[in-house]
């Protein structure tokens, strides 16, 4: 399975629409980034695995993204779940 092509990106020499890109891929990645966390979350992930797997410490992952919806009770780390 091919995903569809993308589309060309805005030159740098246009900067108007070079950094609509941006704000627009910014938030594509904020999407995409919230949904992977929430559903390894609920996959039972450590948040030592999804910090280790964004590049990013435990607790900088944990602070950043901890706000999504019923996520906040989770601590950033646990004997208990981490590997």
């Amino acid at each position: 399975m091919s995903s569809p092509p993308s589309p060309p990106l805005p030159s740098p020499d246009d900067p108007e629409a070079a950094l609509a890109a941006v704000v627009a891929l910014r938030l594509m990645a904020d999407r995409l980034e919230a949904a992977a966390v929430t559903s390894a979350l609920e996959q039972g992930w450590s948040w030592t695995q999804i910090a280790q797997a964004l590049g990013v410490s435990k607790q900088a992952a944990h602070k950043r993204l901890s706000g999504l919806s019923g996520l906040a009770g989770r601590p950033p780390s646990s004997s208990a779940q981490e590997p």
